[in-house]
């Protein structure tokens, strides 16, 4: 359960850098052709990197890793340098031994900042140049976001910009069946109080709202924690969710109650969900958002991440069938348009000119853009041509996350995992079968307290 500076003004021109015939052959898009920004990758054909290598480990295996080979082709066919990317389905463990005994890859790519925070806390990763912050807070939407996300206090508890993001996930989504929507004359929801007046309607009208399910093997109740994180963005600063994440707020305090009965209002409303409240906690998640395919539908709606469809009835085609759209904000609280998710971070591990002018590559269109026009990448660069995608469904997953003015990483995924994963994950199961809020909130806390 756990997703610079401005560089490039300069015009594609004939000048265009000669690259071999066999690196052309290498490259999944002819350069100059498409939509793709070519003005970016232009100025990288002016930077010679002949002889340098540089090694990049990351959690991509199978076909992400095919994906990230053929962006990493256009920066060595402009630049003259090796990349040598290698992937690891145990990179949490492995690049804990690297760093620690003194052989680290050029870059390592997170998959998550908890891991990244707490290598830089022991000098384990190389601080990024400062005007990477300044780029980043401009051209990413909710840029500010990613920076906060991107810094870490350092060896001597100084805080220091180490990550640059590159790939990201949105979990803040809501899924429904237009068909039905049109049959029963609903509108899609623009506000959280719309969403919910939706859903008294709904049951106004003699049906159920919502399909929630908690059931996920060992996991059981994670996607509990998912609402309750998308709660806290709607009805909290970022900071305020910050200091949760982190425990400088405590678990049980009343904010933090308030959100988990936030959660139940849809959860433990028995006119709200699917089943009576009763279903939720045995209702396997991957079961869940069927009821919205059956005729007449058992619910309307279903909150859940990108990675949904993989569990609706086969032949569902999203964008016909099924369509989704952003969990909303309170237009009655001034929080702006935050946006749960997920994603990887590239960090510095061992220095070298190649590695540095590879990170401010991440930073061109170009980069994204290769990405983006074959399958599953999502980015914040606001720089980016859209229509470089050729999934309708990705181009508005990546609206929802370029409309963001706020990103913060799924909370769960950051806490100490007997927390996030753990009594946090039981406590909600424990919630939605009658346990008090407070009372659930109080043994989290207790267990965080003897950690």
């Amino acid at each position: 359960m756990r997703l610079i500076k401005s560089l490039f003004a300069s015009m594609l021109c004939t000048g265009l850098a000669v690259v071999g015939s066999t690196a052309q052959e290498e490259l999944m898009f002819p350069i100059g052709e498409g939509n793709f920004n070519w003005e970016s990758y232009q100025e990288f054909s002016e930077m010679d990197l002949s002889g340098e290598t540089i090694s990049v480990f990351g959690p991509w295996l199978n076909q992400d890793k095919v994906f990230v080979d053929s962006v990493i082709a256009y920066f060595e066919a402009a630049t003259g340098a090796n990349v040598e990317y290698s992937g690891s389905d145990s990179f949490e463990q492995q690049i804990v031994i690297d760093t620690e005994a003194g052989s680290p890859p050029n870059i390592a790519v997170f998959p998550q900042p908890g891991l990244a925070k707490d290598l830089a806390s022991k000098g384990l990763l190389v601080p990024l140049d400062g005007a990477i912050g300044d780029w980043v807070k401009e051209n990413y939407a909710a840029g500010q976001s990613w920076v906060d996300l991107g810094t870490y206090p350092d060896e001597n508890g100084e805080n220091q910009l180490y990550g640059f993001f590159y790939k990201v996930d949105v979990k803040s989504l809501v899924w429904y069946v237009p068909e039905n929507f049109e049959d029963a004359g609903y509108e899609v929801p623009t506000t959280m109080e719309e969403l919910k007046a939706l859903s008294d309607q709904i049951v106004a009208d003699g049906e159920t709202p919502w399909c929630i399910g908690l059931g996920s093997g060992g996991a059981t109740g994670w996607p509990a924690t998912d609402w309750v994180e998308d709660l806290m963005l709607r009805t909290q600063t970022p900071e305020v969710y910050d200091a949760w994440v982190d425990n400088s707020m405590k678990f049980n305090d009343p904010i933090v109650v308030s959100t988990i009965d936030e959660f139940g209002s849809f959860a433990r409303n028995e006119d709200y969900v699917s089943g009576g409240s009763a279903a939720v906690a045995s209702t396997d998640f991957r079961d869940s958002p069927k009821g919205m395919f059956t005729s007449p539908p058992q619910c309307y709606l279903h909150r859940q991440a990108s990675f949904i469809p993989a569990f609706f009835p086969e032949g569902t085609e999203v964008g016909v069938d099924a369509d989704f759209f952003y969990f909303p904000a309170f237009a009655g609280k001034d929080l702006g348009t935050p946006v749960l998710g997920g994603g990887t971070l590239f960090a510095i591990t061992s220095d070298s000119p190649g590695t540095r002018a590879f990170i401010d590559f991440l930073s061109t269109p170009i980069a994204h853009e290769i990405w983006m026009a074959q399958s599953g990448f999502l980015t914040p660069h606001k720089g980016v041509n859209p229509d470089v995608y050729t999934d309708a469904t990705l181009r508005n997953l990546n609206e929802i996350l370029l409309g963001a003015t706020t990103f913060r990483f799924d909370g769960s995924d950051l806490m100490p995992g007997p927390i996030g994963a753990g009594v946090f994950w039981t406590g909600m199961v424990d919630y939605v079968g009658g346990k008090e809020a407070q009372e659930v909130a109080d043994e989290i806390q207790a267990t965080w307290d003897a950690l």
